[in-house]
């Protein structure tokens, strides 16, 4: 049986382990970030000026990251795909055409699987940028560019498992990725076309997605009294009211704070302009929900107008962010 001590004592262990391995890899990522040079800078045009796809490829570990930095280029706005080296040879390469780029990765770079892809890669002159750790090896120098890896300590040193090495490998692919779409001026918006879904596919969507619209708005004319405007209030059930002029641009917004703060025995007898915030605070449809739900955090107000060209056109209150499961 496992005494008390005994638990500490590998409780510590696992956790000097732990932390061991997260510097060795913390490490490794810094010496990638000083040993960057002109060929990131020629990876990047090379994939900017692709017209067809990005193909990754690698063996191993290898091609698990690679797998990854398919889908991240992919998400980014760069049409990309994983092929597989050892199915390659056996009719995939047809998977690749002259308008593609590759992308292979190989720590040694002396992947033997990998010699189909970049044979074909040559025949036809697809560009082909090798990550490698190993200047040179067939892929460095073959390649038209090789992104060079620095030597560094595996963390599992027993064994030498792929453990820095890879997360180098993915980081380098999550700097091309980022550089890239930079380089393209991809939007947050651009990004919501690859990301429907999910938490992070509402945050990206507009708050004219959201908002409650037309008979749905709580809206009256600057001379209603306050009589009709406490009907119009509760009937749209937002705590809010919008005043509009003549020409239907908003003017002014009563909340329920605004209620509190007038509460007296001769409230009933007062109009909108008497009570009404002159200054509304609005956002536009074309805002992003998760700009609009940061707004309304700052101001520590609780609902929105949505305003186009001056006039109302939408409410979004608190409870539609958490309804569309963003707050």
């Amino acid at each position: 049986m496992t005494s008390p001590t005994q638990s500490q004592n590998a409780a510590a262990d696992h956790l000097a382990s732990a932390r061991r391995t997260l510097n060795l890899e913390i490490a490794g990522l810094q010496a990638l970030a000083a040993s960057l040079n002109g060929d990131f800078s020629q990876a990047v045009e090379c994939l900017f000026a692709v017209n067809g796809r990005v193909i990754v490829t690698g063996m191993g570990k290898s091609g698990h990251i690679a797998r990854k930095i398919a889908a991240t280029l992919a998400s980014t706005g760069t049409p990309s795909q994983f092929v597989h080296p050892a199915e390659a040879s056996h009719g995939d390469l047809g998977m690749i055409t002259k308008d593609d780029a590759i992308i292979a990765l190989s720590w040694s770079g002396e992947s033997a699987e990998l010699l189909s892809i970049i044979s074909y890669a040559k025949r036809f002159s697809i560009p082909l940028i090798g990550l490698t750790s190993v200047g040179t090896s067939a892929l460095a120098q073959a390649a038209d560019i090789a992104l060079l890896l620095p030597k560094v300590e595996e963390a599992c040193r027993a064994t030498s498992a792929p453990t820095t090495s890879t997360t180098m490998q993915l980081a380098l692919g999550d700097a091309l990725a980022v550089a890239l779409l930079e380089r393209k001026g991809f939007t947050a918006s651009d990004f919501h076309v690859f990301h429907p879904g999910g938490k992070l596919g509402s945050l990206l969507r507009h708050v004219g997605n959201i908002m409650h619209k037309e008979n749905q708005l709580p809206l009256a004319g600057i001379d209603t009294p306050m009589t009709q405007a406490l009907i119009e209030m509760s009937r749209k059930s937002l705590g809010c009211l919008g005043i509009v002029d003549a020409e239907g641009a908003l003017i002014g917004l009563i909340t329920d704070g605004d209620l509190r703060r007038h509460m007296g025995p001769d409230l009933l007898e007062k109009r909108v302009s008497d009570i009404m915030n002159k200054s509304p605070k609005t956002v536009p449809p074309t805002m992003l929900v998760s700009e609009a739900l940061n707004f309304l955090n700052e101001k520590k107000i609780t609902s929105l107008f949505v305003v186009e060209n001056g006039k109302p056109v939408g409410v979004v209150h608190i409870h539609d962010f958490l309804r569309a499961g963003v707050a």
